[in-house]
């Protein structure tokens, strides 16, 4: 081979491995640019603002690629984001100061409900037994997401401030949706937390009644003592810090989406979104979301005093959280929906 094919060869070579490697480069930023969102049960009312942001394109106009996925419980998807497999999750608030007093940072930068939306549901079975309020949990089994999710959270709450111990009652992860009604269906769970639309679908049918309803701001502040914000979305501290414009492009999203929400009628909202989330009954499901439509902020701030409401309700149970110096100007931050 004469040195002239020889430095040919070389070259082409040289060539063929930059090219190479700027197509390996160019595919690992598109991956990197990409933000995906674990959602504790997307179908969820309380969660509705992920998918309509979606749907609306707002994620587009802000020059975002965001996957969403969904997990049936919030700790599931939290368990996501501590591993650092999703960048951030659609779930409750509480979750920030839970996990700061286990020594990790995360913050909400988008707040879209200011109660939980969450009922306390008892079955008509049980109803008609004499369990009637909350204090008579006793020797029941209660319905809740997964442990260690929100709904555990309030629930040990509610029964808690009864007067019930722990001891007395047992708490068993169901779900939400469908595989919730099953277990209340088979009496597995004589009562159990839960939202929209499964709230609806579960009176319409006859099969629970009410116990707690969290879904107002009144019921809220009867059953918990104030305001607290829940459905929202979190990050990790250190990757917002890093990740300023794409924190900022995510929070401003969703501030549009609960505008959008706040000036647009349930039916309108109903059309927006996916036609499996409300199956053959869309009546009902309107009906489930013009019910719930007061939860929602207006701008995706988190309401004054809420974040000591969900401190003071989480401390009351949770020895690790009451023992622990919690900082909440770090449990959450405003700041990313107004930053340009």
């Amino acid at each position: 081979m004469t040195t002239f094919h020889a430095t040919r060869r070389n070259a082409l070579a040289a060539i063929a491995a930059a090219v190479v490697c700027c197509m390996a480069s160019t595919a690992a930023q598109a991956a990197d640019d990409t933000v995906t969102i674990m959602v504790g049960g997307i179908n969820k009312i309380i969660y509705l603002p992920a998918k309509l942001a979606e749907s609306l394109g707002y994620f587009k106009e802000e020059g975002l690629k965001v996957e969403l996925q969904s997990q049936p419980a919030g700790v599931d998807a939290e368990n996501q984001l501590i591993a650092g497999a999703v960048q951030g999750v659609v779930g409750f608030y509480d979750h920030t100061i839970d996990l700061q007093a286990k020594g990790k940072e995360i913050q909400a930068i988008a707040v879209f409900c200011k109660v939980p939306g969450e009922v306390e549901l008892v079955s008509t079975k049980a109803a008609a037994g004499g369990f009637k309020t909350m204090a008579d949990a006793k020797g029941k089994t209660l319905g809740v997401t997964g442990l260690g999710s929100s709904t555990e959270f309030l629930t040990r709450y509610l029964v808690d401030k009864e007067g019930v111990a722990s001891k007395d009652y047992s708490l068993l992860p169901v779900g939400a949706g469908n595989s919730f009604i099953a277990g209340m269906k088979q009496d597995r769970i004589q009562a159990g937390m839960t939202t929209e639309p499964t709230v609806s679908q579960m009176l319409k049918t006859g099969d629970a009644k009410v116990l707690v309803d969290m879904r107002s701001e009144e019921g809220t502040k009867a059953a918990l003592g104030g305001l607290y914000p829940a459905a929202s979305l979190y990050v990790r501290n250190e990757w917002a810090a890093s990740h300023k414009d794409q924190a900022a492009k995510l929070a401003r999203a969703f501030g549009k989406t609960m505008q959008y929400i706040s000036s647009h009628s349930a039916e309108e909202i109903a059309e927006k979104m996916p036609k499996d989330y409300y199956g053959s009954d869309k009546e009902l499901y309107v009906a489930a979301l013009k019910a719930s439509l007061p939860m929602y902020t207006k701008d995706g701030k988190m309401p004054e005093g809420g974040p000591e409401t969900v401190l003071r309700v989480l401390s009351a149970y949770k020895p690790n959280v009451k023992s622990a110096h919690i900082d909440l100007a770090k449990t959450y931050s405003n700041a990313y929906l107004s930053a340009k």
